[in-house]
């Protein structure tokens, strides 16, 4: 027999899980990894065979090509995913800052909604006056069911995950850390089968462990990537990076990213066991990229593609088929997106807007041509990025620390993506390029006014004659200068 039981009711699966109901509202997951950049996905050329998950997810569903984090910083672009919100308007400009409780989050409309949620993982949102490890009720974004740590890399290590429940208990899962997070997603999915669902899970992978500046990739993993790849940019800069850069991390770093890959499969293969895959909305994005100290003294916190740039891949309802969507999106409009996804409305303030139109080749005449990125701790800086061209100023004298904006700023990027996707030539303040930079200076100043409310002065580049290359540095009195890993700075 087959199709039908014999009173024409679907099949229940050999483990007893009955799937959703035909119109049942989708559930949603959300995947997050922390510190990926967007190259390490072969669908994005990369050769190291790293994530066939990830892929098979792009290909069957819907792949945004250039996908920018609104921040460069961990917490700020975390506020932003879970309100929609640029880290200037939600207040969590930099790390530290907690996410305030009286702006609509991700959970709460999903809540009310009916649905069920459910965080695991990495939070960083609960602010600096909270311990590290459990977060109080209050500062965890309505989300219900909670199995986290604020500041995962530092309540755990690669085999000895500790993460708190809802009562704020201590609870250590066994396995390498990936894996028992999503052991403890895959129990999550299989709990809540029977209604409609959100769940975000918050990986730490791959970002380095603070307290050690390594990658710890499971047993064996680190082997397998040895001199499997080095993107341009690395290639080009790596051998002035400090304390061995990417050359002495990239194979752990791929390890890791290789065993989350697994693991989602495995989460996926979850879903489908239980009759739930086609009926699940999943989302994979990243916080923000890793330059590997090739750009500042660190590992981000900089304009550029390897900084700003992720991975975001879509499937399920409303994306399935979806395709490929070349023109650049932000991260900020994930939390519409699945809004939109589940049929629920959009709150009023959310600064990002759905990406369910662009599926499918479809088009969405009042988004604009570019992405705007707002950069804090090491600077106050401003990003305007188009398909074509990326534009950067940054604030002279401004205290990165304690300043979410600026009312003077100074232009200091120009590239041409098209011709220099790896951002090795600045443009800024050649008169060659004097009219591209004027037109994407207007383009930022309209971002400035409608996200920030600001109309600040933008005071051109010193021009400078072709062929002299533009001096990098890193910037003066940054908090991350000096500072020795597995310490957070202070101002």
């Amino acid at each position: 027999m087959s199709g039908t039981t014999p009173h024409g009711e679907a099949p229940v699966p050999a483990g007893g899980v009955a799937p959703p109901p035909a119109g049942a509202p989708p559930q949603v997951i959300v995947i997050l990894t922390d510190q990926q950049r967007w190259d390490t996905a072969g669908v994005h050329g990369n050769r190291a065979g790293v994530t066939p998950e990830f892929d098979r997810i792009a290909r069957e569903g819907t792949l945004f090509e250039q996908a920018i984090t609104p921040n460069p910083v961990c917490a700020p672009a975390r506020s932003a995913l879970q309100t929609g919100r640029f880290p200037t308007a939600t207040g969590v400009f930099r790390n530290g800052l907690p996410l305030p409780q009286d702006i609509p989050t991700l959970a709460g409309e999903f809540a009310a909604a009916g649905y069920a949620t459910g965080y695991i993982g990495k939070w960083h949102l609960a602010g600096d006056d909270q311990p590290d490890g459990p977060v109080a009720p209050g500062r965890r974004g309505g989300y219900e069911s909670w199995l986290a740590s604020d500041r995962l890399e530092f309540t755990s290590d690669a085999y000895r995950t500790v993460v708190y429940d809802a009562d704020g208990d201590a609870v250590r899962l066994p396995g390498y850390r990936s894996d028992a997070l999503i052991d403890a997603a895959i129990r999550f999915v299989a709990d809540h089968h029977d209604r409609p669902y959100l769940l975000f899970l918050s990986l730490l992978e791959p970002h380095h462990q603070n307290p050690t500046d390594d990658y710890p990739a499971p047993a064996g993993y680190r082997e397998r990537y040895e001199g499997a790849w080095l993107p341009p940019d690395l290639a080009a800069l790596a051998p002035d990076a400090p304390q061995g850069g990417a050359h002495r991390h990239l194979a752990g770093y791929l390890g890791q990213i290789k065993r989350v890959d697994e693991g989602v499969g495995r989460l996926r293969d979850a879903l489908r066991s239980i009759g739930t895959e086609e009926n699940t909305v999943l989302a994979w994005t990243a916080d923000h990229g890793s330059h590997f100290r090739t750009r500042n003294s660190e590992y981000k916190r900089s304009a550029h593609e390897a900084s700003v740039r992720v991975p975001l891949a879509l499937t399920g309802p409303g994306f399935s088929g979806g395709g490929l969507v070349r023109r650049p999106v932000g991260t900020v409009d994930l939390m519409p997106t699945l809004l939109a996804a589940a049929g629920l409305p959009v709150p009023d303030g959310v600064q990002g807007r759905s990406l369910l139109p662009l599926t499918g080749g479809g088009l969405d005449p009042g988004r604009p041509g570019s992405v705007f990125v707002q950069i804090s701790e090491d600077r106050v800086g401003r990003v305007v990025r188009t398909s074509r061209w990326k534009y950067v100023v940054d604030a002279p004298g401004a205290d990165a620390w304690n300043d979410p904006g600026a009312d003077h700023y100074t232009e200091t990027e120009l590239y041409d993506l098209a011709a220099d996707p790896y951002e090795l030539d600045n443009l800024a303040g050649l008169d060659s390029h004097r009219e591209v930079a004027d037109e994407l200076r207007r383009e930022l100043l309209g971002w400035l006014e409608r996200i920030e409310d600001a109309k600040p002065e933008i005071e051109r580049a010193v021009a400078r004659p072709p062929g002299q290359r533009r001096a990098e540095s890193f910037p003066a009195g940054a908090p991350w200068e000096g500072v020795r890993f597995g310490h957070r700075p202070r101002p």
